[in-house]
């Protein structure tokens, strides 16, 4: 019995407590999980970021898997090509690129994910609670990353337990019980 809309260039938030149902509204956003009953309706492309290393296949490299991740989301192989550098730049992840993921830090796994999502050229960015994982460095690059964002007149559905972050970057806030 949820209910709500997503304006373009807007950013939402969605706070509540663990079991609520906030990851699931975002996986219902992204088709990764299909509704029992209602309707989910998007428009436009979608850039899904809701669980560490979803996606990534362990035994590829960083490489490996930012092309991969990258074709999932949307990304012609050329379009990979010519954002790499910048992807790998953005995720700091220059010297461990070439190695299997498996062998990467949660930390790792989100800088990667987080940097292949926002190179995609999506309509609305969904986040999950993720940042919290990485250190406070690369989490203050991704929510100043996120105002960007906002600023291109995208749209961002962002969940998180950091009501600070949520303050500041989203227009409004779904309190979810």
């Amino acid at each position: 019995d949820v209910s709500f809309s997503v304006k373009k260039g807007e950013a939402l938030g969605i706070i509540g407590a663990n079991g609520a149902g906030k990851t699931t509204i975002l996986r219902l956003l992204a088709g990764v999980t299909s509704q029992t009953k209602g309707k989910v309706e998007v428009n436009g492309a979608i850039a899904p970021l809701i669980q560490v290393g979803a996606g990534f296949h362990p035994e590829l490299t960083g490489r490996e898997n930012v092309y991969l991740n990258g074709i999932i989301m949307g990304l012609s192989k050329k379009m990979i090509d010519k954002k790499f550098d910048e992807i790998v730049r953005f995720a700091e992840l220059e010297k461990f690129i070439d190695t299997p993921v498996k062998n990467y830090s949660s930390g790792m796994y989100v800088r990667l994910g987080f940097s292949v999502a926002i190179h995609v050229d999506a309509d609305t960015l969904l986040i999950d609670e993720i940042l919290s994982v990485g250190d406070l460095s690369f989490q203050r690059k991704c929510l100043d990353t996120m105002s960007d964002i906002r600023r291109s007149e995208k749209s961002i559905v962002f969940v998180s337990h950091n009501l600070s972050a949520i303050r500041g970057l989203c227009d409004r806030v779904i309190w979810m019980k």
